[in-house]
């Protein structure tokens, strides 16, 4: 398994504060701690697939029910 790791520059000078920050913005958009949530425990293949087809029904009634909203303006 591959660990991505996110690393940043400091400039001469600058805050720690802003470094930080510069930090988690970056951990965030490469999605690291959601990497580690996903696999911290074991998930079967099972639950995965049901997972996932949850979500897609989720965002099938969410899709059905804006375009009724739309329907009714």
């Amino acid at each position: 398994m591959v660990i991505p790791i996110a690393q940043i520059r400091l400039d001469e000078g600058e805050n720690l504060e802003k470094a930080i920050k510069r930090f988690k913005r970056m951990v965030e958009k490469e999605g690291i701690i959601r990497e580690w949530k996903k696999r911290e425990y074991f998930e079967k293949p099972s639950t995965i697939k049901n997972r996932k087809k949850k979500a897609l029904v989720r965002k099938l009634q969410k899709k059905v029910r804006k375009m009724q909203q739309m329907k009714a303006y």
